[in-house]
């Protein structure tokens, strides 16, 4: 037999062939219970600001819009749990630290856009926008 279909020796503290890709270290992934649970969850945070808009429960426009921003952030959290199954351990926490970067990036762009426009409604000259109107007016 040659070497490289030899078993590693049962005292081995680095055992590749168990485990290999955390089968056991994360109950409920890649099982059909792990899906069913996503699955009723998702349904769940759709059906809950599905009602809350239709049935007109919150006179507020603006909270009801809060509410429903809450619901969608745990929605996303959801599906990376169950179904992209994104967790510290998974790869070595490389997945949930290139999500980080990710994220850190989109803020911001996202906040230097918000900025710039910002500043250029701040410092647009409004007196060169209502001078042709003016003119017209006296006339």
């Amino acid at each position: 037999m040659s070497e490289h279909n030899a078993q590693p020796p049962s005292g081995d503290s680095h055992d590749h062939y168990q485990g290999h890709h955390g089968e056991e270290t994360h109950p409920g992934h890649s099982t059909l219970k792990g899906y069913m649970t996503g699955f009723v969850l998702s349904v769940i945070l759709t059906a809950i600001p599905f009602w809350l808009v239709m049935a007109n429960v919150i006179e507020s426009a603006g909270l009801t819009a809060l509410i429903i921003l809450a619901f969608a952030a745990a929605q996303i959290f959801v599906h990376m749990i169950y179904f992209l199954h994104m967790s510290p351990k998974a790869e070595g926490g490389w997945n949930l630290l290139a999500l980080i970067f990710t994220l850190i990036l989109v803020f911001i762009a996202l906040a230097g856009s918000v900025w710039v426009m910002y500043n250029l409604n701040i410092n647009m000259m409004p007196g060169v926008m209502s001078e042709p109107v003016l003119e017209m007016q006296s006339q």
